[in-house]
C-alpha cells in the first residue's frame, strides 16, 4: 500500500525534475543566443562617417546604400552565427562605395541564422529600386544564403569564410567565394571539399593571412587561427574581389 502511494509521488517528483531541467536549457540557450558578438564601434563608425555611404536601421535589417549612382544591384547578406550585424558595415562599406551596390544585412532570429526561416522578400522589400539580387553571408550566414539561392530572384551567390550544405552545382548562379589563408574556422581544406557542390564556373578567392573572425569586425572568435594581416589589409582585399566580381 506504501508502495503504491509513493509511486505517483515518485514519478510526479521525475516529471518535476525533467521539466526543471528542460527549462534550464531553454533559458541557457536562451540566454547565449541573445548575447552576440559584438562590433567593433570605430569600425563602424568609420562606416557611419562615410560620406559615399548612407546606413539605416529598418528594424528586421541594416540597409547599406551609396549616396550617388546605385548600380541597380543589391546583396542580402547573413551574418555570421552570434555575430552582430553591425559587425560587417566597414568591410562590406568597401563595394558600397565603389560598385553602387545596395546591401541589406539582416538580423537572424535568435542571431542564429538556422532559426531564420524567413522569405528573401521579407529582406528585398527593403530595397524596391534593386533590379538584380545576389545573396551572401559570413560562415553559417553563407550556409544559409545557399539556402535562399534558390529563390528565382536570386542571381548570385556570395561566401564570406563559408560553404554550401545544399548542392547548387547545376544552377546557373554566378558564385563568388572568399576564404581566409589563416582561417580556424571555415577552413581552405573545409571550403574545397564543398567545392562539388557550387557551379562549375564559381570563383574562389583565397586571402592569403586573413582569418575567421576578419570578415567582420568583432574581435577573437574561439578556434580561429591568428590573422597575419591587419583588419585594413582584408577590408581592402574584401572590397578588390567583390568589386571585380560585380563589375
Amino acid at each position: 500500500m506504501n508502495a503504491s502511494r509513493r509511486t505517483p509521488r515518485a514519478i510526479r517528483n521525475v516529471a518535476i525534475a525533467i521539466v526543471s531541467v528542460v527549462a534550464l536549457v531553454v533559458v541557457g540557450f536562451l540566454a547565449w543566443a541573445s548575447t552576440p558578438m559584438m562590433g567593433d564601434r570605430a569600425a563602424a563608425l568609420e562606416a557611419w562617417r562615410n560620406p559615399a555611404v548612407s546606413i539605416h536601421d529598418a528594424g528586421d535589417a541594416v540597409v547599406m546604400e551609396p549616396t550617388g549612382a546605385a548600380s541597380g544591384t543589391g546583396l542580402v547578406f547573413v551574418p555570421g552565427a552570434l555575430v552582430d550585424p553591425y559587425a560587417y558595415l566597414s568591410k562590406l562599406s568597401g563595394a558600397v562605395e565603389e560598385t553602387g551596390l545596395t546591401v541589406v544585412i539582416t538580423k537572424p532570429t535568435l542571431n542564429l541564422a538556422f532559426f531564420d526561416q524567413r522569405p528573401l522578400s521579407t529582406s528585398t522589400r527593403h530595397a524596391q529600386d534593386v533590379d538584380h539580387w545576389y545573396v551572401g553571408g559570413h560562415s553559417l550566414g553563407g550556409v544559409r544564403a545557399c539556402q535562399l539561392a534558390d529563390d528565382p530572384e536570386v542571381e548570385g551567390l556570395i561566401l564570406f569564410g563559408s560553404y554550401c550544405a545544399n548542392d547548387l552545382s547545376n544552377s546557373d548562379l554566378r558564385v563568388l567565394s572568399i576564404g581566409g589563408g589563416r582561417d580556424g574556422l571555415s577552413t581552405p581544406a573545409k571550403i574545397a571539399a564543398a567545392r562539388h557542390l557550387l557551379p562549375a564556373d564559381a570563383e574562389l578567392v583565397e586571402i592569403a593571412g586573413m582569418n575567421h573572425a576578419q570578415f567582420g569586425d568583432y574581435g577573437h572568435q574561439p578556434g580561429d587561427d591568428e590573422a597575419t594581416i591587419s583588419d585594413a589589409d582584408a577590408r581592402a582585399a574584401l572590397t578588390a574581389a567583390l568589386t571585380r566580381f560585380l563589375r
